[in-house]
């Protein structure tokens, strides 16, 4: 059953800090997110861009090969056709280079369009954060002219 909308008017300074907090947590969720697909992004873009300098002049020259992100071994490029591809969860494929830069391709459009749908929802929990802490300010201010208007009295 879903929850009865309340307007925020109605709600008091308690509630109000409340979903701030709230929404503070989501706002820092969806920026880590877009950070996390801006990351991924960059590493799509790094390996299309490495494809490049695989060319047929290139056959048979030394290399540094990757073991992890901070070892490397010696080796030589051998073929100049293929790549293998990590698709994830310990999986690789074979493809061309021109696949490979299309798989890379159509990677990339992916992650931007999933940036693209993130924004609109960072920028409406913004939105609604400002209504809030406003408010917030408003109850809070009434509150002490409350609180004024009594020790006066």
């Amino acid at each position: 059953m879903p929850g009865k909308e309340v307007p925020i008017t109605e709600l008091g300074p308690s509630h109000l800090n409340q979903l701030s907090q709230q929404l503070d947590q989501e706002i820092e969720f969806i920026q880590n997110s877009m950070s996390q697909l801006k990351v991924v992004q960059t590493k799509f873009v790094e390996s299309r861009d490495s494809l490049d300098k695989i060319i047929p002049d290139n056959k048979g020259k030394e290399i540094l090969v990757p073991l992890t992100s901070s070892m490397y071994v010696n080796g030589q490029l051998s073929d100049v056709e293929k790549v293998l591809i990590n698709i994830g969860t310990g999986y690789y494929i074979e493809k061309p280079i021109p696949e490979a830069k299309e798989y890379f391709k159509r990677k990339m459009e992916y992650l931007t369009t999933q940036i693209e749908k993130l924004q609109p929802a960072l920028q409406e929990k913004y939105k609604m954060k400002q209504a809030v802490v406003e408010m917030l300010q408003v109850k809070v201010q009434a509150q002490i002219a409350a609180q004024q208007q009594v020790a006066k009295s």
